[in-house]
């Protein structure tokens, strides 16, 4: 039986492989700030995509993605403005969210959106 932490670095590892693969540079893994932290925060053409993932199991009735709530929205927001402002880094935000399905520890179904959800203005 694998613990939640297990399933879910599953689920990391298999996003940042194709983000990868897909061309981005990955600036930052698990970014934490107190109440808030981003999965992955990636770069790529202009672009600094702040990367929710989550990953479940074959036995969750729903994907990952029904999980990333407003109220988880504005948590990454949060880290997101805070990440940006720390960095001084002024290329364009994105959040993205990626749903990992696993089966016995292996990546059975992966979907990744991008520019899943916005700031409450629009902009971050």
């Amino acid at each position: 039986m694998r613990t939640k932490q297990q399933t879910g670095s599953v689920g990391e590892r298999l996003t940042e492989y194709y983000l990868t693969k897909s061309g981005y540079r990955i600036l930052e893994r698990n970014w934490r700030i107190r109440g808030g932290e981003i999965d992955l925060i990636a770069e790529k053409d202009g672009i600094i995509a702040f990367v929710e993932v989550k990953t479940r199991t074959m036995a969750d009735p729903e994907g990952g993605a029904y999980a990333v709530t407003p109220a988880k929205q504005r948590l990454c927001i949060r880290a997101a403005r805070e990440y940006l402002l720390r960095t001084g880094n002024t290329l364009q935000p994105r959040f993205d969210v990626a749903e990992v399905i696993v089966n016995g520890g292996r990546a059975v179904r992966f979907n990744y959106y991008d520019n899943a959800f916005y700031g409450d203005d629009g902009a971050i």
